[in-house]
């Protein structure tokens, strides 16, 4: 069986647009990360800026609240509320317009769209880590929130119905699943 030309370049073609969209990337989050592997708060929005190679966008919603996003290469989105003097105490992760693509390099060495539900309540036991079902209603319907609490912050790991991690929140209070 002979292949034309044409047939050969589009399969490759393909092929390469199929490897590249679910590629494993890694963002680069060193330098905004202590020795665990945690994220180190209170940052800068110019810290941050400077470590991720991206600038900040900032923005308020409809109650004029101050807010912070910095979309990385990889295709990692940070966002934040902002405190007085543009601190930021809170920040969350996640894949933006749900993508599929996996990044590591994340807080607590997670992986998006490839750690499971499995392999964070076995890392996060002993912080006391509970696992919530999420209703129809959340941004993962039927999938599952996991959130324990280290020293002042909360951190809340979401999951979509095949048990895979989707976003990761940081925050100094617990949040409703509501909240997106």
């Amino acid at each position: 069986m002979k292949i034309k030309p044409f047939t050969l370049g589009l399969a490759v073609i393909l092929q390469f647009i199929s490897f590249t969209a679910f590629s494993q990337k890694k963002v680069d989050l060193n330098s905004l990360l202590d020795k665990n592997s945690e994220f180190i708060f209170p940052q800068t929005t110019d810290k941050i800026s400077k470590a991720l190679h991206t600038e900040t966008v900032f923005y308020e919603d409809a109650n004029e609240e101050k807010y912070a996003k910095w979309i990385t290469e990889a295709g990692l989105g940070l966002y934040s509320g902002l405190g007085k003097n543009n601190t930021i105490n809170e920040m969350f992760f996640e894949i933006p317009d749900g993508q599929p693509l996996i990044i590591e390099g994340l807080p607590y060495s997670l992986v998006l769209n490839k750690t499971t539900l499995e392999e964070a309540k076995a890392k996060f036991k002993k912080y006391g880590a509970k696992v919530q079902k999420l209703d129809n209603n959340s941004e993962f319907p039927g999938g599952s929130e996991l959130i324990f609490k280290r020293e002042k912050h909360y951190s809340t790991l979401f999951f979509d119905n095949k048990n895979l991690l989707k976003s990761l929140r940081i925050t100094t209070e617990l949040m409703s699943q509501a909240v997106n």
